[in-house]
């Protein structure tokens, strides 16, 4: 039997972050009550017109330029006529052969291996309402409309079926997301369903280069998700190959407590849904210059952020990564690196104590109480030595909790380092004479107690001695073990 490939493409569908709808002044905000934030105009009511939002297509046109397409100066809107009960007009407003964007691509690494994956097309759409389910009561089954998200703007990126395997269209969809989330264009909310996707799934012969016949996965939220409902559909299909089992084409859904897909329906083809023109719309038509000026207004993607880091400010990848997951963290660590002077150290308290203090009071980088140029403050004093680890933590800690400064908390508090040789000899020798047992157990070749004495001298100092200075003189004052040079 021969060998197989699995051939993927993504749909990735993406609520635009503006607070109306596309074609009506309703409100997008989610977990409204239901049937609220409804209108004559996204319920589809005769007689009512729609008019574009104007901010939907900046955002939709900024997504497609940092994705690396064409914008194009005209495109269309189309009706797609399908029947589902949360679609109210019957139909839904799209783009179809004259979309907003085209030819893009996401590029990343994979395994050591570059990875790019072509974008096909970037079109405007309305999302549909939703349906909710009740499950049976007396057999029948109760199913609720909420058309509330009827006419939430969105975006369709539609890839080219460049992706090879399920690991790699996970990882597609996240770069996706940053991106998006990275430019203001999505929230990335894949729970509340501001962010989906839908993956194309078919697998051929190693070597052929025709397609075989494709299973579209429907609704993925989240990236897991992605990379198991396809690992999964690449397996079902690879069987029924070698079991001569004919696959058809159909829209499936993913259960990620089974860990299998199900038929939802046969999927249709393009003239199943009789695209025409929307007549209610006219071309949309974008100047050459305003799209530049979208163009120019993008801010620094995250993958050029994540060069730069390792660039500029000599971060491992890793770290530069970690730092990139959030704009908001990557704008924290510069403004810390930056005041401070050392992009080592910041990273560190970044991703350490700063990013552990978040998640254990469950807030985020926005909401720190912790301002950067006071933590760069920090930073600094440990720098020159005014404190040590131990004691810059517990600064960290009170400047958190209170909102103080770093400079006075020390001052206050009588926090800085002790430096003083002579005071630092004073006090090894009280502690070594109070832990005999330690020291005659270091002298007969027990060297772990060396590690006990020291920590011993630096709870006696409360933290605040130079540990450099108190190890000198702990070594210096007992000397090498038995049989070593001291």
């Amino acid at each position: 039997m021969p060998a197989f490939e699995p051939v993927i493409g993504l749909e990735i569908h993406a609520q635009l972050l503006t607070a109306t709808k596309i074609f009506c002044g309703c409100s997008t905000r989610f977990g409204a009550e239901p049937n609220t934030a409804l209108c004559p105009v996204c319920l589809g009511l005769p007689g009512a017109l729609p008019v574009l939002n104007r901010r939907a297509v900046e955002l939709a046109a900024r997504a497609a330029l940092a994705l690396g397409c064409r914008v194009h100066p005209s495109s269309i809107f189309a009706r797609k006529n399908y029947f589902y009960p949360d679609l109210p007009k019957g139909y839904q407003i799209s783009q179809y052969d004259r979309p907003l964007a085209t030819r893009g691509s996401i590029d990343f690494v994979s395994d050591g291996r570059a990875v790019a994956v072509g974008i096909t097309r970037v079109h405007m759409e309305e999302d549909a309402g939703k349906s909710l389910h009740d499950g049976f009561a007396d057999s029948v089954r109760a199913t609720h409309l909420d058309f509330n998200r009827s006419g939430v703007p969105l975006i369709e990126i539609v890839t080219e079926p460049d992706l090879r395997s399920a690991a790699d269209a996970a990882e597609a969809f996240s770069r996706v997301r940053e991106i998006l989330v990275a430019i203001g264009v999505n929230d990335g909310n894949m729970e509340e369903g501001s962010l989906r996707c839908d993956a194309n799934v078919s697998v051929r012969p190693v070597g052929e280069t025709a397609f075989g016949v494709k299973t579209e996965l429907k609704n993925l939220n989240s990236f897991r998700h992605v990379q198991r409902a396809v690992e999964f559909e690449i397996e079902r299909h690879v069987q029924a190959r070698r079991d001569g089992i004919p696959l058809v084409q159909e829209t499936r859904l993913y259960d990620p407590a089974t860990n299998r897909t199900t038929v939802m329906r046969t999927k249709e083809e393009a003239d199943d849904y009789r695209y025409f023109p929307e007549p209610d719309l006219p071309a949309l038509t974008l100047d050459a210059a305003w799209i530049e000026d979208v163009r120019r207004a993008l801010p620094e993607l995250p993958e050029a952020r994540r060069r730069r880091f390792v660039a500029e400010y000599h971060l491992s990848e890793i770290d530069a990564g970690v730092l990139t997951q959030s704009m908001a963290l990557a704008d924290y660590f510069e403004r810390v690196a930056r005041a401070c002077g050392n992009p080592a150290t910041a990273n560190n308290w970044v991703k350490g104590e700063l990013t552990r203090k978040l998640n254990e009071t469950r807030g985020s980088i926005e909401d720190s109480p912790l301002q950067p140029d006071a933590l760069a403050e920090l930073l600094v004093l440990i720098d020159r030595g005014t404190v040590t680890g131990p004691i810059a933590k517990h600064v960290f800690e009170t400047m958190y909790a209170s909102g103080r400064r770093a400079e006075e908390i020390v001052a206050s508090e009588g926090l800085a380092t002790i430096d003083d040789q002579d005071a630092i000899d004073r006090i090894v020798a009280e502690v070594l004479a109070a832990h005999a047992g330690p020291v005659a157990d270091y002298r007969a070749g027990k060297t772990k107690a060396f590690g006990f004495l020291i920590g011993q001298v630096m709870k006696a100092t409360a933290g605040k001695a130079d540990p450099a200075r108190v190890n000198e003189s702990v070594r210096r004052v007992l000397g090498g073990p038995a049989g070593t040079q001291p």
